[in-house]
């Protein structure tokens, strides 16, 4: 069985506060952390909400409840030049470039850049003209699915092999969309249904606190795993509170490649580490008391003691009945 390594995606999100330096920064730090990608949204406020859409509950929480979402995100955007510069940057520290574009203006101003994958976020995923416009780009698409149920996720699957996409580069993320995630909330044996359900490979999109569900979602056998990152958490934005600082991520990324590896291959027999153990762990046929020649073997004078250099003690149907050959100290091992 050949496993896939998993794909981790470092969410930087919006957490550069708007600023190019910080946003640099954080391609550093995901650079240096080891994860494949980070990735970055891409929007115009005004192409995103109407002008007085509320705020979500926890964007009040972080952000104060004076402005709108659109004034909110406003201050948050990043512009064209900003983009070119950041996947150059990118490519200067060998971590791939990613962005989720909200509207179709952002989706082409990424696969103009050079983007390798597209990402769909979980509000998008009932949004039919960008799931098309989306598919049409000839390139692998991760798809969020977070507030979403079973019908919704296939209908979005529909409308993009409909329009084109291959269904052999499609991979869906199991998500909840609440910041923080609950962990009663997180849910992650959807894993395996996704899977099961739809036929499609399947990531994790983890926004609870910490890393053990990205962890355990490893485990379960998810591809791709994205977590929120942060430079600090104490800097202003919505995302802040719940994203890891740079040291969490890089122990994300070691606990997820110590996973993959402890996974292993799935063929049940005697690792090169466990075989020296094998005749020390395991027991002999051995004699329990003196036992002279002829004497028959029984089980009043024959017993199973370590080490399994001799007789298995799975050959004792064997052994018992027969004559001794020779004579037997204590302890000395039996011979068929």
């Amino acid at each position: 069985m050949v496993v896939k390594p998993v794909f981790i995606i470092a969410e930087a999100g919006v957490n550069h506060c708007g600023d190019l330096g910080n946003a640099k920064k954080m391609v550093e730090v995901a650079a240096l952390s080891g994860a494949d990608a980070i990735k970055f949204q891409t929007f115009k406020a005004e192409s995103l909400t109407v002008t007085n859409a509320p705020k979500a509950e926890y964007q009040k929480m972080a952000t104060g409840t004076e402005d709108s979402q659109q004034t909110m995100l406003s201050k948050l955007e990043l512009s064209d030049d900003d983009h070119r510069e950041l996947f150059v940057h990118c490519q200067q520290y060998g971590i791939e470039f990613m962005s989720t574009g909200f509207d179709t203006d952002s989706v082409d101003l990424l696969v103009r850049l050079g983007i390798k994958r597209v990402k769909v976020p979980s509000g998008e995923i009932t949004n039919l003209p960008l799931l098309r416009h989306i598919a049409a780009q000839d390139l692998p698409v991760i798809l969020s699915t977070g507030m979403s149920n079973l019908t919704e996720i296939e209908d979005a699957i529909k409308v993009m092999l409909t329009a084109g996409l291959n269904p052999a580069r499609l991979t869906v993320l199991h998500c909840n969309t609440a910041y923080p995630t609950p962990f009663e909330d997180a849910n992650l044996a959807c894993i395996g249904t996704i899977k099961s359900q739809l036929g499609v490979e399947v990531g994790y999109s983890d926004h609870t606190l910490g890393d053990e569900a990205s962890v355990a979602a490893v485990a379960l056998g998810a591809l791709i795993i994205e977590k929120h990152f942060t430079l600090d958490r104490d800097l202003p934005g919505p995302d802040q509170f719940c994203s890891l600082e740079p040291e969490e991520l890089n122990q994300l990324v070691t606990r997820i490649r110590n996973v993959e590896i402890a996974l292993g291959q799935g063929v049940k027999q005697a690792t090169a580490s466990e075989k020296v153990n094998i005749d020390i762990a395991r027991k002999s046929l051995v004699a329990r008391e003196e036992i002279l020649p002829g004497e028959v073997f029984s089980a009043d004078n024959v017993v199973a003691k370590r080490p399994g250099t001799g007789l298995s003690p799975m050959c004792w149907d064997e052994l018992i009945g027969t004559l001794a050959k020779r004579h037997y100290q204590p302890d000395d091992q039996l011979e068929i």
